[in-house]
């Protein structure tokens, strides 16, 4: 049967086609579709993880059960799962066990664009990279084989635009794999000291078996054209931009089984040529390898380290050439600049937080990162996920070592902080630090596109299931109950008494802000009658409406106008107008 899939959904086929019985995730760009899909396939148990780190031990711990196995991330949320990541490649698999790395070249929703075929390296683990949905499907199927072949955990390695490009997919039908028989055996799967220095020596002759494995591979594969004088050394995406820039001209080496490299193809390939180009995007790890092999070629020296190829690109570096006009439309695109949406629960209190002089507010990754945008201004950093609580702390001790009297805020959401968010606030309780801790709960995964997570009260295959109390968490850890303020955060009245409190405060203290996100479904039903309006004879155009950075608000023709239809009559503007010339207007729904 053939169907047009994502790389994403190719991946999720494959998986299922596999006989994959476990599959656990933590969502991240540009991976999240992986396991969406995966949960539409009811023969796998699917779920979202707290965290990468969680859903990489979930999967090995089916692994060991006999169970084919995989988890899905992007590429910082490997940084996450490294430590079992590095142990696994000691320990081995018993059911087969996939790891589905995302990439961000260009970084379009990541805080860096890291490479991660280096810890394919360092990890001493095979790693597999797809070109197209078809591959995606078929390497997924492939990665299972080798790993149970080897003993070893696959890394599966995609990039954003392998992830969300469609494509033609063969499909087929799912292979049925009993889970394997357990036995005990601490000796492999315990790794203490003395069993661990004598799995390094297998997974070093492992890797040597895995080399001559990749020479023979069919995920590798030459391919002559005649006549052609150059020759391409291309993987991922970069071969596809090599196919459509150089066609016939060149001459390929398509690179599926990327590590352990295979140097034999190489040779082989590299004396058929004249010239040789490495296409790769970021950086240089091809290159490096056969430069390292004393084969000279061509790459990074010409091509860019940083954000993505394209055809012209490499048309130009290659060939000389420039790409031909494009269609002209004389249409310019619109203005985009990155805002929280209308009616966003985080709006409230960042509005209130901007322009405070005596705070400094940490951020995190999550929407609550686009206030540090204008006009709101509000977070000094974003560094990972959790550190929004444990960078304040420091920050806080820093300042008060400065003898400076400001106060520090910490911001991240609420899966942020089932994620990452609860180990930092403990530290926060226990070293006494007098920062103030907001957690913004939305009520769902906004960012990644509204997954659950364990305070939503529903898992990935929809089932009910406890939904976490956030602020019994908080009190869990150590936080005083006097020192936890939950506030609505469209009650800007109730949110400032909240901060003021939290200003005043000589220890640790939290705000909870609970109103679900405004593009969840149920919530645009309820409100999708609401809006806000303004009597122009009572507005003087202060644009204090405009402070609040709500794309629903503008300026036009000299009149603040709200646009009716994103609005969604949240009435942050109806308590911030100074004339009250804003009001709500329409009906709420149960």
């Amino acid at each position: 049967m053939k169907v047009i899939l994502t790389g994403n959904e190719a991946v999720a086929r494959g998986a299922w086609e596999a006989g994959c019985h476990v599959a656990a995730a933590y969502p991240g760009t540009p991976s999240t579709e992986i396991l969406e899909n995966v949960s539409t396939y009811r023969e796998m148990y699917s779920e979202w993880s707290p965290n990468e780190k969680v859903a990489l031990e979930v999967a090995s711990g089916a692994s060991m059960a006999g169970a084919r196995a995989m988890c899905a991330m992007k590429h910082v949320g490997l940084n996450v799962a490294a430590d079992p990541l590095f142990t696994m490649s000691y320990i081995g698999v018993n059911g087969g066990l996939v790891i589905v790395d995302a990439d961000d070249p260009g970084l379009f929703s990541s805080q860096n664009e890291q490479d991660n075929r280096w810890y394919a390296l360092h990890a001493k683990l095979p790693m597999l990279e797809p070109s197209d949905s078809q591959e995606c499907l078929d390497f997924m199927k492939a990665a299972f084989d080798i790993s149970e072949q080897f003993d070893t955990p696959v890394l599966l390695r995609l990039t954003t635009r392998i992830c969300h490009s469609k494509g033609v997919v063969r499909t087929g039908e799912r292979t049925e794999r009993p889970v394997r028989a357990y036995n005990r055996n601490p000796a492999k799967n315990a790794m203490l000291p003395a069993f661990a220095k004598a799995k390094h020596y297998m997974v070093e002759k492992r890797l040597e078996e895995m080399r001559s494995f990749a020479e023979s591979s069919p995920l590798n594969y030459i391919e002559m054209n005649e006549g052609a004088k150059i020759g391409v050394v291309a993987n991922g995406v970069g071969f596809q931009y090599a196919m459509e820039a150089l066609g016939d001209r060149a001459s390929y080496l398509k690179i599926g089984f990327t590590w352990p490299f295979p140097r034999k193809l190489v040779r082989e390939f590299a004396a058929k040529v004249e010239t040789l180009w490495v296409v790769e995007e970021n950086d240089p790890f091809m290159e490096q390898e056969i430069r390292a092999m004393g084969i000279p070629c061509s790459g990074k020296d010409v091509l860019p380290l940083v954000d993505e190829l394209s055809q012209a690109l490499v048309a130009k570096a290659v060939l000389g050439t420039e790409p031909g006009p494009g269609t002209e439309t004389g249409i310019m695109p619109p203005n985009r600049p990155p805002l929280l949406c209308p009616g966003c629960p985080h709006r409230g209190l960042l509005f209130l937080l901007s322009g405070k002089k005596d705070v400094v507010v940490t951020g995190d990754i999550g929407c609550y990162g686009l206030g540090s945008m204008p006009p709101l201004n509000v977070g000094e950093s974003t560094i990972c996920m959790g550190a929004g609580f444990s960078a304040a702390i420091g920050f806080q001790k820093a300042l008060e070592k400065a003898g400076k009297d400001r106060k520090v805020f910490g911001i991240l959401g609420d899966s942020t902080f089932f994620h990452s968010g609860i180990t930092g606030l403990i530290d926060a309780v226990v070293n006494k630090s007098r920062g103030v801790f907001v957690i913004l709960d939305n009520r769902i995964t906004a960012m990644t596109g509204q997954q659950h997570n364990p305070g939503t009260g529903v898992t990935l295959m929809g089932e009910e299931t406890a939904a976490l109390d956030i602020p019994k968490l908080c009190e869990a850890c150590g936080v005083k109950s006097g020192n936890i303020h939950v506030v609505d955060p469209y009650d800007l009245k109730a949110a400032k008494k909240a901060v003021d409190l939290a200003m005043a405060a000589d220890e640790t203290t939290v705000i909870v802000t609970n109103r679900p996100c405004a593009l969840i479904k149920d919530v645009q039903r309820a409100r999708s009658d609401l809006f806000c309006t303004i009597d122009h004879e009572k507005c003087v155009v202060c644009g204090a409406c405009l402070n609040l950075g709500c794309p629903a608000i503008t300026k036009k023709d000299g009149r603040i106008v709200i646009d009716p239809v994103p609005c969604n009559g949240c009435g942050l503007c109806v308590q911030i107008c100074p004339k009250q010339a804003i009001s709500r207007e329409g009906e709420l729904h149960d």
